[in-house]
């Protein structure tokens, strides 16, 4: 495999760079809006599996105690 020198390693960077579409504002938004609702969903779903676990072990430390 022949070496590339560090001048065309910039050059094809620069060129497929150049081929890359970038998503326009209201893609940007609604993508933002998408993260933003199901990192909401993910937080909520934990608190419930978290406040189940913790009612159960308050339960079992009762029995214990």
């Amino acid at each position: 495999m022949a070496k590339t020198t560090p001048i065309e390693f910039i050059r094809q960077v620069q060129a497929e760079t150049r081929k890359v579409v970038w998503p326009d504002r209201r893609q940007t938004v609604m993508t933002a809006v998408m993260v933003i609702i199901m990192t909401s969903m993910l937080a909520l779903f934990f608190l419930g599996i978290d406040s189940i676990f913790d009612a159960l072990v308050k339960a079992l430390l009762s029995l214990a105690g």
